[in-house]
């Protein structure tokens, strides 16, 4: 079983700037690509940034320039550096891992975190 738990998430100010971590664990041999979804209060969900186990991202247009995706050495932790926010950033941010999986059921799967709250006020 895998695990996924973010962290770093609270209320700042617009122009501010939050750091959110996401810890992987469980029965993993490798992890294929990591990533930031958000949805905010009455709105779809939407992909904000991913990285692959070759260190390719891609980032919403809405947060280029703002947000960085990155992954520890270990390739076990993602994090999403969040600078510039502004209100519409405000929403529920979930990790999310495709995972090979290191025990039976063998292949690839896909893990959710239980989410972390962003709040930005004006």
């Amino acid at each position: 079983q895998v695990q996924l738990v973010e962290s770093g998430g609270g209320l700042v100010q617009a122009g501010g700037s939050l750091r959110l971590s996401c810890a992987a664990s469980g029965s993993i041999l490798s992890i294929n690509v990591m990533g930031w979804y958000r949805q905010p209060p009455g709105k779809q969900s939407e992909m904000v940034a991913v990285i692959s186990s070759g260190g390719v991202t891609n980032y919403a247009d809405s947060v280029k320039g703002r947000f960085t995706i990155s992954r520890d050495s270990a390739e076990r932790t993602v994090y999403l550096q969040m600078n510039s926010l502004i209100p519409e950033d405000t929403a529920v941010y979930s990790c999310h891992a495709n995972v090979r999986s290191g025990k039976y059921p063998w292949g690839n799967s896909d893990y959710w975190g239980q989410g972390t709250h962003v709040t930005v006020s004006s």
